[in-house]
């Protein structure tokens, strides 16, 4: 048989049992005073359910004492399931520790504070045994609210899944009952590769860059967002309270934010809606995204104003195979067809261009002049400059013919 724990030649286990009322009632106020979730709890669940479980966790304790061995998983089960209901109402879990380890440490002070000499045997194999039952408990509480965190995000993923789903559906029958924006901000989203994604843990750099970029959409968006979208991009739909453009979320901000957490390229197409008018910005912004990674622009916010004529020009017609023959008298010599769209994109400064291009200015020149006489279009005439941008950018539509 084992030798019970005494103090003050009384069984430890004896002495704790008759306190519990009283200590539970005091254990009780100490986490309402010292713990501010708990001092935010109704007093009806401080008196009862937390009341409860702190009697429970006491005789634990006091069987502990008695029988020199944590409890086991049956005896443990209230505690999970306490557990599981303060993850529910939202009580954090550090705030759930702290009550656990002040209760231990207020246990210890109230039953060991008359302690004598000949009882420090007896004191230091009390304390071994409430660390092994803390391991214990705390085990199972972390556990089990792990466990209903989990299944509450879960829940509301599928919740928000759906959301999603029905909205870029149009499925309007989905959505009866569900609680919409006014209007929405729908964001095409598209993301270049990590440098950590291209090691062996790739798959892992990919979430943890997605999670980094809804993040920061999140933070900036001044709400929940709802996600779409895998490691290379997608959609993002933004629920928007305000009225008009003001209560709109400054895209570029969201694109820089985006990228900078992301630590790789992003680019973000934009467009408002409302709700029944979210999958026809949704098919638009991953056009204008599409036209955008077409014709190799900046990592970037985008609205379809901002693309205008590469936009149209991706709508196929007869025009387009058109406009791009108009420099086909520059194919068989590359530098000219090159020197030009350098020309342009420098905004027609010859020493840019010569730079870009490694040349002298006067090599620009003659190269520009060679492309004039072939083509008959020349950039500094304002009606010929927009059909030579609206022809390279056919070219680039097209590919090589």
């Amino acid at each position: 048989m084992v030798r019970p724990l005494t103090l003050a030649g009384c069984p430890l286990h004896e002495l704790l049992d008759r306190q519990i009322p009283k200590l539970a009632d005091q254990l009780v106020r100490g986490f309402a005073e010292r713990i501010p979730v708990y001092r935010r709890l109704p007093q009806e669940e401080l008196d009862g359910d937390i009341t409860a479980i702190t009697r429970h966790n006491l005789r634990l304790i006091s069987r502990a004492f008695r029988d020199r061995r944590p409890p086991g998983r049956s005896e443990l089960a209230p505690l999970r399931e306490s557990a599981a209901r303060r993850a529910q109402e939202g009580v954090p879990v550090e705030a759930l520790l702290a009550a656990y380890h002040l209760g231990a440490r207020l246990v210890c002070e109230q039953l060991f504070a008359q302690a004598e000499p000949d009882d420090l045997d007896d004191v230091l194999e009390a304390n071994r045994i409430i660390l092994r039952y803390m391991e214990a408990a705390t085990a199972a509480v972390c556990t089990a609210y792990l466990e209903e965190r989990e299944s509450q995000l879960s829940q509301e993923q599928h919740a928000m899944h759906a959301t999603v789903s029905a909205l870029l559906g149009g499925d309007h029958a989905a959505l009866a009952g569900v609680r919409l924006a006014p209007r929405y901000l729908v964001l095409g989203v598209a993301a270049g590769r990590h440098p950590d994604e291209e090691g062996p843990g790739g798959a892992v750099a990919a979430r943890r860059k997605l999670h980094r970029i809804r993040a920061a959409l999140q933070r900036r968006a001044g709400g929940p967002v709802l996600p779409a979208f895998d490691a290379a991009g997608g959609l993002v739909l933004v629920p928007l309270h305000g009225g008009g453009p003001a209560g709109e979320p400054d895209v570029e901000e969201l694109a820089r934010a985006a990228g900078k957490a992301a630590g790789a390229p992003v680019w973000l197409a934009a467009e408002c809606a409302p709700p029944q008018g979210v999958p026809a910005a949704a098919r638009l912004v991953e056009e204008v995204l599409e036209v955008v990674r077409l014709f190799e622009q900046p990592p970037g916010a985008y609205r379809l104003a901002d693309v205008l004529l590469e936009y149209q020009l991706t709508r196929s017609s007869q025009a387009t195979a058109l406009l791009a023959g108009l420099l086909d008298p520059l194919l068989d010599n590359p530098d000219l067809l090159r020197t030009l769209t350098a020309y342009l994109e420098t905004g027609l400064d010859r020493r840019r261009t010569a730079e870009l291009l490694h040349v002298h200015p006067n090599t620009v020149d003659y190269r520009l002049r060679r492309a004039v006489s072939l083509t008959g279009l020349d950039p500094m005439d304002p009606a010929h400059l927009q059909r030579i941008g609206a022809a390279l950018a056919a070219r680039r539509l097209t590919g090589p013919r």
